[in-house]
């Protein structure tokens, strides 16, 4: 099969490699039927992960199971399935809180940017639709892997609910589909922090009722006259950077809620300061799995089309076009149809 390799920073390779093949009894093989570039991938493109040597690179995935091993029991070839980017149980006790990305058990997904992909933990990562979705269902379901189950996290990690202004620090697909998560929560404003025409068009298509162009200190500044000087109950942060979080802490009113999600490279947060803020946090990789039943329920009954955040589809062998649009941030997110 063809799969995604990545050998150093911006050296994206689509190759030939060994098809998957079951290597535990409880693993599925799935027939990709979409897949794409995710925000996170970025880091290793971009050279802020080191790559000590290449690696099949991929995360996010939809698609029908060919084989199932021997302990699988729950699901069968042919099903139609999505999954998250961390392998699961869902039986364990952490699992059972709802907390499936550190699941006792758990195991990264990867490779996923390919034609077939190894799925572990099946029985506890996978969710089957009752029937195969409509084709132009399928961008819909492929964003409830990952960026649609991340910011429906964000969200309820930062407690968002009916009568509550949100602010969402981060523009790209997670902060994207974290306000359309706030929208369907109830949240009665949804301040979204963009500066790019593209982005938030999309932002107030997916609900955002307020745009903040401000960064650093003056987005803070905007946020609070926005909010009578308070701040918003919920802030959503969907970035990773020090300067992200320090927006998102400095945004939230006394005895409000920040959800974080951006994957952290150089945060660094003062006790101090975290002291005195009177804010609550929680965050970190999102427990996708404990969503994916709602969320595509909501899918496939066309309540939502989070899709839309898939700005560019690309056939799988031209994936290094897609990671460097992304990069250039002439893409939001890319599809590609393996």
């Amino acid at each position: 099969m063809r799969a995604t390799i990545i050998h150093a920073p911006g050296d994206i390779r689509l190759e030939d490699v060994p098809d998957p093949v079951i290597a535990h009894p409880t693993d599925a093989i799935i027939r990709l039927s979409a897949t794409c570039v995710c925000g996170s991938d970025l880091w290793n493109y971009r050279g802020v992960n080191e790559i000590t040597k290449p690696f099949a690179i991929g995360h996010e995935y939809a698609g029908v199971i060919e084989e199932v091993g021997s302990e699988v029991t729950s699901l069968r070839p042919g099903q139609f399935v999505v999954g998250s980017f961390i392998a699961s149980d869902n039986t364990c006790d952490i699992c059972r809180a709802g907390y499936q990305s550190g699941c006792e058990h758990m195991r990264p997904v990867r490779g996923a940017q390919a034609e077939y992909l190894r799925v572990p933990l099946a029985d506890g990562t996978l969710v089957a639709t009752p029937e195969p979705p409509d084709p132009d269902l399928v961008p819909d379901l492929l964003a409830a892997s990952d960026v649609l189950g991340t910011g429906w996290f964000g969200a309820t990690a930062a407690e968002v609910g009916p009568g509550k202004t949100v602010a969402v620090v981060g523009d790209g697909a997670v902060g994207l589909l974290a306000i359309l998560a706030a929208k369907e929560l109830g949240a009665e404003r949804i301040i979204a922090m963009s500066r790019h025409e593209s982005r938030t068009a999309l932002a107030r298509a997916f609900g955002a009722t307020d745009v903040v162009a401000e960064r650093g200190p003056d987005g803070v500044a905007a946020i609070k006259e926005l909010t009578g000087g308070l701040g918003a109950h919920s802030v959503i942060e969907a970035v990773g950077t020090d300067e992200s979080m320090t927006q998102a802490i400095d945004s939230t009113r006394a005895g409000g809620h920040v959800g974080f999600l951006g994957v952290a490279h150089g945060v660094e947060i003062s006790g101090d300061k975290l002291f005195r803020r009177l804010v609550h946090l929680h965050g970190g990789p999102a427990p996708v799995r404990r969503f994916l039943p709602h969320l595509i329920e909501l899918i496939l009954d066309r309540k939502i089309n989070p899709g839309k955040v898939f700005d560019l589809t690309l056939p799988l062998s031209e994936v290094a076009q897609g990671y460097a649009a992304m990069d250039s941030r002439q893409a939001v997110k890319t599809l590609l149809e393996p």
